[in-house]
């Protein structure tokens, strides 16, 4: 008995100790101080706790921003971001993914501030070849000021897929067969920032910022690029062994996800510009026949 209890309580202390390394192994994965650069705001953009928490401020004077470390090309690449509290009106905390230049490839998540009460707007948008004017919002179905959720941007050569806590939010379908490019030749960064934009953010520049309430603060926490790193011109997935697990780069929505994209654009979306007939008088843009 005394011997089996041994055992028992051996093998309990190597599961806790297990358990501890692999908990310090996700931890190890994702650190802002590895992972990125806190690129302008004056000491307003902090990493925190051993690195395992970013936060970007705004005052009157300045916002903040940080970009990875890495360039990519494709990748599922996951955040997760607690937005300004309270009256963030004239507000806008950004997390996206871009390249270089005057025909730069763009992948958007903006979020635009509001009053005390109201709902924040989730604004995205795609530019291929420098060309954006894609413009699809969301509201949420939850508080985003309260707790941490889980922002993705899951890029392959078939679609780009925006997620909210794993919830298919849009989706923007390669259309190389109506002549629009897609991005999958610029390698791109993350980007991050918060900044006033009191001209148009709130209500189409209505409401403007209260300076009173600053400074205006965005948290980030467990960073994630399941990703193509792409380095003097070779992508690391091009020596991928068959057994790799890149899954993401050919993933499509299942049924059960194309269901869900369906209730949030049914339920949440307040503005689709394939829905934009009065904007495009000579007709909707060509991709909108393959992104309806």
């Amino acid at each position: 008995m005394g011997s089996s209890s041994f055992s028992s309580s051996n093998a309990m202390t190597l599961l806790l100790g297990l358990l501890i390394v692999s908990s310090l192994i996700v931890v190890s994965a994702s650190n802002f101080y590895q992972d990125v650069d806190v690129t302008w705001g004056d000491g307003r953009g902090k990493i925190l706790n051993n690195g395992e928490l970013l936060t970007l401020s705004l005052d009157k004077a300045s916002g903040s921003g940080f970009q990875s470390k890495n360039e990519y090309l494709f990748g599922k690449f996951d955040m997760q971001l607690k937005l300004v509290p309270g009256n963030s009106a004239g507000t806008v905390t950004t997390y996206y993914l871009s390249s270089q230049g005057a025909t730069h490839d763009e992948i958007d998540f903006e979020f635009l501030g509001n009053l005390s009460g109201d709902p924040y707007i989730v604004h995205t948008n795609v530019y291929t070849q420098g060309k954006g004017n894609r413009e699809q919002q969301f509201y949420l179905w939850f508080d985003p000021t309260k707790d941490f959720h889980t922002y993705s941007i899951l890029w392959n050569p078939q679609h780009i897929v925006f997620y909210v806590d794993g919830t298919p939010i849009r989706e923007f379908r390669n259309a190389e067969s109506v002549g629009i490019p897609f991005p999958k030749s610029q390698a791109m960064r993350i980007y991050s920032s918060l900044w006033n934009a009191d001209d148009w953010a709130t209500r189409g520049g209505l409401v403007k910022t209260d300076w009173t309430q600053a400074p205006f603060t965005a948290s980030y926490e467990n960073y994630n690029a399941n990703a193509c790193v792409w380095s003097s011109g070779v992508s690391s997935c091009a020596s991928r062994s068959p057994s790799s697990n890149y899954t993401w780069l050919t993933q499509e929505l299942d049924s059960t996800s194309q269901q869900r994209l369906k209730w949030v654009q049914k339920n949440y979306m307040i503005y689709n510009y394939c829905n934009d007939a009065k904007r495009f008088p000579q007709g909707l843009p060509p991709e909108c026949s393959v992104n309806p």
